[in-house]
């Protein structure tokens, strides 16, 4: 015995216990009611979709199933790993070049053909220990005494 849902227009997710937040269900309801119910203006209305997105999400779901309605996560689907042969193309151009900041860097290896950005570059250089150092050279470490020197010879 089929079920004839045109008899249930106006679903009411909190009758079901649906929450709110509950994103895959409430798509689903809208799927129901935009197809058995009080249409698809009226439910893209309710639920706060376009139509656009209520078809997107229609067929979708009528090739996968119900996890199509299952948000995915954001961001990048894996983790992109720097591959050694790059990683080793920055090394030596910081080494041939120790003052190239890690934009020039990037942009060098850009020129190349090879993509990467100045954020991988950065990564690169503070993995293996190439940032700058800012040693004091010897002159400032005198002068620097030399200052105490004097300071301490007018107190005293």
């Amino acid at each position: 015995m089929a079920t004839n849902l045109t008899n249930f227009p106006n679903i009411d997710p909190s009758r079901l216990n649906i929450r709110y937040d509950d994103k895959a269900s409430l798509k689903f309801l809208m799927l129901i009611e935009g197809t058995y119910g009080i249409g698809v203006k009226q439910s893209i209305k309710k639920y706060g979709y376009t139509e656009q997105r209520y078809y997107q999400l229609k067929k979708k779901f009528m090739k996968e199933g119900i996890e199509a309605l299952m948000d995915e996560k954001r961001g990048p689907r894996n983790k992109h790993v720097r591959k050694e042969q790059v990683e080793m193309q920055i090394i030596r151009m910081r080494f041939i070049d120790p003052e190239a900041s890690a934009a020039v860097i990037a942009q060098k290896i850009n020129q190349m053909g090879i993509k990467i950005s100045k954020r991988s570059v950065e990564r690169t250089i503070t993995q293996y220990g190439l940032q700058k150092k800012t040693l004091q050279t010897k002159s400032s470490t005198t002068r620097q005494a030399d200052r105490i020197k004097n300071t301490a010879n007018k107190k005293g």
